[in-house]
C-alpha cells in the first residue's frame, strides 16, 4: 500500500499574520484604515533615519516606546525617529518586508538601508548605531 504524500507548508509569517490580523479586529475602524499621508515619508529625505515598526499588543514594543519618544525628541534635527504602529497602517509590513515586531531599520542620508533589526532594541545600542552613522 502507497503512504500518502506529506506536504510541507512555510508557516514562518503565519503566527504574526494572525496576531496582525486579530489586532486589526480589534481596533478601532478609523485606527485600523487611518489615512496613509499621516505618516512620513520613510527614510525621511537627507537625513539619517531610524523606523520603528510596532504595534500596541507588542510587548517589546511598549517597552520601547518611553524611550524612543525621548529619542525622537532628543535628535530633533540630526535626525529622524520614526515609530509606526502597523495597526494603524498594515500595508507598511508588505512593503517594508517586516515579518516580526519590532522591527528598526536604519538608512544612511541617502536613503540606502544600513541595518535591519528585529526584536527589542536597547536605547543604547540605537545611539551607538546613530553615532556610527555620522549623527552626533
Amino acid at each position: 500500500m502507497e503512504k500518502p504524500m506529506m506536504k510541507k507548508f512555510d508557516t514562518s509569517g503565519t503566527i504574526f499574520l494572525i496576531v496582525l490580523g486579530t489586532a486589526l479586529l480589534l481596533s478601532p475602524m478609523d485606527a485600523a484604515f487611518a489615512e496613509p499621508a499621516a505618516f512620513p515619508e520613510i527614510p525621511v529625505k537627507g537625513t539619517v533615519t531610524m523606523v520603528d515598526f510596532g504595534a500596541p499588543f507588542c510587548a517589546p514594543c511598549k517597552a520601547m516606546a518611553p524611550f524612543l519618544e525621548k529619542l525622537e525628541k532628543e535628535y530633533k534635527g540630526r535626525a529622524a525617529i520614526v515609530v509606526l504602529d502597523v495597526g494603524k497602517a498594515p500595508d507598511m509590513c508588505e512593503r517594508y518586508g517586516i515579518t516580526e515586531l519590532p522591527t528598526q531599520i536604519f538608512y544612511n542620508k541617502e536613503g540606502k538601508e544600513i541595518l535591519r533589526h528585529t526584536g527589542f532594541m536597547k536605547e543604547e545600542t540605537i545611539v551607538k548605531q546613530l553615532k556610527k552613522m555620522g549623527v552626533k
